[in-house]
């Protein structure tokens, strides 16, 4: 079936207007609508397939809608300057690059678009209307959904149920009563949104409600809706699309450009400074004819099956001994210690690729190997150089399935990382980033949950073998992008550090940590009582009992009932977030209360339940986290199910929580704690003298910079501010931030920075020269030449400062990630196949581990030693190590 695209165009073009910063040319004219517009344009093809695409535009004067009602849309406001002088710019390059546009006086965009939709899926079409507003959701059904352009999803009947409660069928008598402020749709008034859910889902329709008004049970909606029956039945005429006001005379017209449109219009867009846009066009060499719609046929690859052993080996011997071979599997579940294997895919050329299906379960099912057979072959792939996009999870399948250990030769998605640490490392997206190729859907291919052994082998072929051949194709184009960058050493740095390091955080994965079951219980009775106590006194404070945890209900509370200032309303109510809370600490008694509760029932729900729940699962009461090594544009590791890095330890509840991780019996834990990490390399890249001497002698840095900056009398009273500007300036703390955290003006702030700037000379040109750098190459580099881009260039006025910021911030968080990451892969070669000792967590830059309790003091040394020598600095590594039960004793 063809389909027809319909673009919202000034629904469109609004959105991106507001999605988008205030962009402007060198000359000053706006261009974020603009921009918007042309990379959607660009995208055609990407983001979705179409046959035929037409604009739907608005025409000029009143609507039909205003006979009606002569107030409608009356009480909008004005439309910005800036927006419309660049929409009459954005119709003419519509119509100058080739694409249909349609209007009709006295008609809307919205009728217009009925109106196409309804004559092309009489004509036999699917279509898909790009939009994301309320108004069309009328129009959804068989053959027609909206695609949200921004978030790049489907709306489709489920969709609008699941968001309002009611069917697109409904859709006009749901709006009917519920009105539109933004139209000035009068409705019923008083009836809100769960209100005209509920009297659809009970009626069907207006008619039938007004049919059997005295059959509703609350006395209060007869009132209302008698008193509004006139304007609901105009409100149903307002809100109602008509789908007479445009036909398809020939559907050939709207066929999509022959030549890409951008081009046409190539030299406008330089006069507007979007360079951008065009250089897009001819890095990924677009070949417009067949890439808009992406034709998956004509990429000519061969997705080849291969469900018996004869066939299997047959591919599988024709293999050359030195080539690279990327591998994939295909499992039962996301959670790689439950999945069974279902088949695995390989490739190792540009243009085939390969599936073995052996676990798929469903009536009918055709021939597939077995397991014998299966590991036979994935014993064979071993012997090649394996590339894979996540080995991380495949290995562990492999590994869990056949009992086979896989060396790992390179990772598309830790080199994706590699060559730009704040871009999407998916597949998909690197796939449609470096080839312009949509892959097949992972969503069209499962029919139930995330469980593969459902799919049929014939589709699971297709979509598994794309798999393995984009990411062996990836594999050589991500080599290609880091040498035209000059960054050929980041395939160095991978091959060395960054692959070992995944084995790394399987070993670490594998190994857990064991929880205190009894603890755990004992804590979480504990906070369930300090709730309910904490619940009866802020009644008991506000006068009123409530949902503490709905914020409409306790803006309603604190801004209306109690009356406390700087309420701010919105249209979703008053907002009582963390900030708003602390402002108002001192302005009654009930706030600390509330601040209380929120801290208590955080770390009841997302830690003490969660932790209890997974601990009790297993008969060893291990805990075992997923760490993402691609996770941060810094560098640094994060993790997650659970997530054991973001335990709270500045309150008493939150370290309480570390006390529940426990070691093994006959075991200890051994903390080692890189010391004032960042600090170090701030002396030793910036060589400041007074630095490089106070960290060579061993003196307390925070004292030496309370002395320099207050005096030798002051410091010690003075050391805890010397330390908020000493870790402050890494994170481009200014004057006013200083303020807020040590509660001083920020004129005194400014005068403590210009002091430490004064103390320390070399500091303030070496943090410049950070930022000039990144202007002036739009990256910068850790220790170990990881790097990180900024795209200054684009960058507004609020993001280019937000950008010089954290150019700092990476350079030293970034090197400290790579120090701890140096010394984990030295401790794993060690300790890997160790019985007295796992390394358990990392927890930024500190390392837990479980060792034999009788030699836990060699060997601390042993780890002190290895962390401490594991790179050569101006300065010394120092690390602090602790020793005991628990984590929580561990400080």
């Amino acid at each position: 079936m063809k389909t027809l695209t319909i673009i919202d165009t000034f629904g469109f073009l609004f959105r991106s207007y507001y999605a988008l910063p205030p962009l402007k040319s060198s000359k000053g004219f706006p261009t974020g609508l603009l921009t918007g517009f042309m990379n959607f344009v660009s995208n055609i093809g990407k983001d979705f397939q179409t046959d035929y695409l037409v604009f739907a535009l608005d025409s000029k004067g009143d609507t039909f809608r205003h006979e009606i009602y002569s107030e409608y849309k009356s009480h909008r406001p004005d439309v910005p300057e800036d927006l419309l002088r660049q929409l009459p710019i954005a119709i003419d390059w519509i119509e100058k690059m080739g694409f249909y546009t349609a209007a009709k006086v006295g008609y809307e965009a919205d009728d217009i678009i009925a109106s196409l939709a309804h004559d092309a899926k009489d004509k036999g079409l699917e279509v898909r209307i790009v939009s994301h507003d309320k108004d069309l959701y009328q129009l959804i059904g068989e053959g027609i959904y909206l695609f949200d352009p921004i978030k790049k999803n489907k709306i489709t009947e489920k969709e609008c149920y699941d968001k309002y409660g009611v069917w697109p069928k409904q859709f006009v008598d749901y709006q009917s009563l519920l009105g539109d402020s933004a139209d000035n749709v009068p409705g019923v008034k008083g009836v809100g949104a769960k209100t005209a859910e509920a009297l659809i889902k009970q009626f069907g329709s207006l008619d039938n409600i007004y049919q059997n008004i005295d059959n509703i049970e609350k006395k209060r909606w007869q009132t209302l809706l008698n008193d509004s029956k006139e304007m609901a039945f105009i409100s149903k005429q307002l809100v109602t699309l008509h789908n007479d006001a445009h036909a398809i005379d020939d559907v050939e017209r709207l066929t999509l450009p022959k030549d890409n449109p951008i081009l046409k219009i190539s030299d406008t867009l330089l006069e507007y400074d979007m360079n951008r846009i065009i250089q897009k066009v001819h890095k990924d060499g677009l070949n417009y004819k067949t890439n808009i719609p992406v034709s998956k046929s004509s990429l000519e690859y061969e997705y080849i099956l291969l469900d018996t052993k004869d066939k299997l080996f047959k591919v599988l011997n024709s293999i050359p001994s030195d080539a690279i071979v990327a591998l994939d599997t295909e499992t039962t579940d996301l959670d790689a210690t439950k999945a069974s294997i279902v088949g695995f895919s390989f490739s190792f050329d540009n243009q085939k690729g390969f599936y073995v299906p052996i676990g798929h379960y469903y009536l009918g099912v055709g021939e597939q190997l077995s397991l014998d057979d299966a590991k036979e072959a994935i014993e064979k792939l071993a012997n090649f150089k394996l590339v894979f996009q996540n080995f991380k999870y495949d290995s562990e399948i492999i590994k869990n399935n056949f009992g086979i250990a896989l060396e790992l030769y390179a990772d598309t998605m830790i080199l994706g990382w590699l060559n730009d640490p704040e871009s999407s490392v998916s597949l998909d997206n690197m796939s449609k980033r470096f080839f312009n190729h949509e892959m097949i859907s992972y969503k069209d291919t499962v029919q139930k949950g995330e469980n593969f052994s459902n799919v049929d082998i014939e589709k699971a072929c297709k979509y598994a073998s794309e798999d393995a051949l984009i990411t062996y194709k990836l594999y050589f184009k991500l080599c290609e992008e880091l040498k035209k960058k000059s960054c050929s050493h980041l395939i160095d740095l991978a091959s060395n550090i960054e692959f070992p390091f995944t084995n790394t955080l399987i070993y670490m994965e594998s190994n857990g940590i064991k929880i205190d079951i009894d603890f755990f219980k004992n804590l979480q009775e504990k906070s369930a009582h300090k709730l309910q106590e904490l619940t009866r006194d802020i009644y008991e404070q506000s006068g009123s009992e409530f949902n503490i945890n709905s914020t409409k209900q306790l803006g309603v509370v604190l801004f209306e009932t109690l009356g406390l200032p700087t309420g701010k309303k919105t249209k979703t109510g008053y907002s009582t977030n963390e900030a708003v809370l602390q402002s108002l600490k001192d302005a009654h008694p009930v706030i600390p209360l509330l601040l209380e509760y929120r801290e208590m029932h955080k770390l009841k729900s997302t830690y003490i339940d969660p932790l209890l729940e997974l601990g009790s699962k297993v008969e060893d009461n291990r805990i075992h986290t997923s760490f993402l090594q691609t996770g941060t544009a810094t560098g640094r590791l994060s993790s997650k199910n659970p997530n054991l890095q973001n335990i709270p330890v500045k309150t008493q509840a939150g370290r309480e929580i570390r006390g529940g991780f426990v070691a093994k019996e006959g075991k200890k834990l051994i903390g080692i704690d890189y010391s004032q990490i960042e600090l170090r390399l701030l002396a030793h890249y910036s060589k400041d003298p007074a630095l490089v001497e106070a960290f060579n002698k061993g003196l307390d840095i925070h004292t030496q910079t309370a002395v320099k900056i207050f005096g030798e009398e002051e410091a010690p009273a003075k050391r805890n501010i010397a330390k908020s500007i000493n870790f402050g300036l890494l994170y481009g703390m200014g004057s006013r931030k200083l303020g807020d955290t040590l509660g001083i003006p920020a004129k005194e702030a400014k005068g403590y920075i210009e002091s430490y700037f004064e103390a320390f000379a070399t500091v303030k040109d070496f943090l410049k020269s950070i930022e000039d750098y990144a202007l002036e190459h739009s990256f910068v580099e850790t220790l170990l030449r990881r790097r990180r881009y900024f795209d200054f260039d684009n960058a507004n006025g609020m993001q280019r400062p937000m950008f010089l910021r954290e150019a700092v911030n990476t350079v030293f968080q970034g090197s400290a990630a790579d120090l701890i990451k140096l010394s984990m892969v030295e401790i794993y070669k060690k300790y890997k196949d160790s019985s007295e000792v796992k390394m358990l967590l990392q927890i930024h830059d500190e390392l837990i581990f479980e060792v034999d309790e009788d030699k836990a003091e060699s060997i601390a040394d042993e780890l002190k030693n290895i962390m401490q020598h594991i790179y050569t600095l101006e300065i010394p590594l120092e690390v602090s190590v602790s020793i005991g039960n628990n984590w929580g004793e561990l400080k």
